[in-house]
C-alpha cells in the first residue's frame, strides 16, 4: 500500500461562530489531513510537534485513527501551537483573535525512517523552510502536495518560491491565487502558478467548490449546498487530506484520478462543516461518506439535448 506523509500543525483552537464558542479543543492541519485521509485506511504518518500539555488522548485518538505518531515530537517542557478565531455572520471571513506558536517556533520536523519512501507527501500550512526540510528528507516520492496561504505570502514569499519549485500539486483558495500572481482570472493565475513548478493547481472557492488545473484542462468540482455550516475551521486541510488520502490509497497520480480526488475531499470537508472542530470527523462512518459521494454525483450528472 502507498504510504503517505503528512506534515501540519497538530494544535489547540477555540472558536467562536454565530452557533456558539469552544474552549481549547483538538485542533490543527495535519489533525484535519490524518483523520480525513483515514477514512482511505491509508499507512500515514503525522510529523509535527506538541507540548507536554498536549492530551495524551488525543494522540491515541490519530493513532486509533491509522496514522503512525513516531514522527509526532512531545515537548514535555513545552507548551503547544494554539490559535483562536472569531467567525462573522457570513461564515467566510473571520478574524484571529490569538495565535501563539509556542514549540511550533523551533520546530524541526523529522520524518520517521520508514516513511521517507512514502509515496505521497501532503504539506500542511506551515513555515515554507519547515516543508522544504520534509522534502528534503524525502526519497523520491511519487507526489507532493502543498497546502499554503497568504501569510506566508505576506512574510516568507521568497522561500514559499522555492517549495511551489519542487511541488506537483499546491492547493489554495482563489483570493490567495489571485494575491501569489496578481491575476484576477483564476484561469490566467493557474497558468502563472504552474509555470512556477507545479504540473497540477487546485483552487479551492470554499462553498462555491473547487478548480482543478492541468496544462489547458480545468474540471470544476461543487460544494455541496448545506443546510447549515456550524464550523468551517479546518475545512481546507479536511479536503486536503480527502484529496492526498485517496490519492495514496488508489496510487493513481493522474489528471483523471485526481478529479475523483477533488470529490471526495469536498465531500469530506462537508462533513467537517457540520460539527465544532474536528467532532463530526472523529466517527465518521464510511457509509454516510458513500452517500454523500453519490450525492455529489448527482449534482452534476444530467444530460443534454441539443437542439
Amino acid at each position: 500500500m502507498s504510504s503517505l506523509v503528512i506534515v501540519g500543525t497538530v494544535a489547540f483552537d477555540a472558536i467562536e461562530t454565530p452557533f456558539g464558542k469552544t474552549d481549547k479543543i483538538l485542533g490543527g492541519a495535519a489533525t484535519y489531513i490524518g483523520l480525513a485521509a483515514s477514512q482511505f485506511g491509508v499507512d500515514g504518518a503525522i510529523v509535527s510537534i506538541v507540548g507536554g500539555d498536549f492530551p495524551k488522548e488525543y494522540i491515541d485518538l490519530l493513532s486509533n485513527h491509522g496514522m503512525d505518531v513516531s514522527g509526532l515530537e512531545v515537548v514535555e517542557e513545552g507548551k503547544t501551537f494554539f490559535w483562536s478565531g472569531k467567525y462573522r455572520n457570513d461564515m467566510n471571513s473571520r478574524d484571529t483573535l490569538v495565535t501563539e506558536l509556542n514549540v511550533l517556533a523551533d520546530f524541526n520536523p523529522n520524518v520517521p525512517s520508514d516513511y521517507r519512501d512514502a509515496e505521497v507527501v501532503m504539506l500542511g500550512n506551515l513555515h515554507p523552510l519547515v516543508q522544504l526540510s520534509v522534502i528534503d528528507q524525502m526519497h523520491n516520492p511519487k507526489l507532493v502536495v502543498l497546502d499554503t496561504m497568504n501569510f506566508w505570502m505576506d512574510n516568507t514569499l521568497e522561500e514559499l518560491m522555492q517549495v511551489i519549485a519542487k511541488v506537483d500539486v499546491i492547493t489554495i483558495n482563489d483570493e490567495e491565487a489571485r494575491q501569489l500572481t496578481g491575476e484576477y482570472s483564476l484561469v490566467v493565475a493557474a497558468q502563472k502558478i504552474m509555470a512556477m513548478g507545479p504540473k497540477y493547481v487546485v483552487i479551492k472557492k470554499g462553498e462555491h467548490g473547487a478548480l482543478l488545473f492541468h496544462k489547458d484542462d480545468v474540471f470544476f468540482a461543487p460544494a455541496l449546498p448545506l443546510e447549515e455550516v456550524f464550523d468551517p475551521t479546518g475545512a481546507g486541510d479536511t479536503f486536503a487530506g480527502g484529496f492526498a488520502g485517496y490519492l495514496a490509497k488508489t496510487g493513481d497520480y493522474s489528471y483523471e484520478n485526481m478529479k475523483t480526488a477533488i470529490i471526495y475531499g469536498s465531500a469530506l470537508a462537508s462533513f467537517c462543516v457540520e460539527k465544532f472542530g474536528a467532532e463530526r470527523m472523529i466517527n465518521l462512518p464510511k457509509k454516510e461518506v458513500h452517500q454523500r459521494i453519490q450525492q455529489f454525483k448527482s449534482l452534476t450528472q444530467f444530460d443534454i439535448q441539443l437542439t
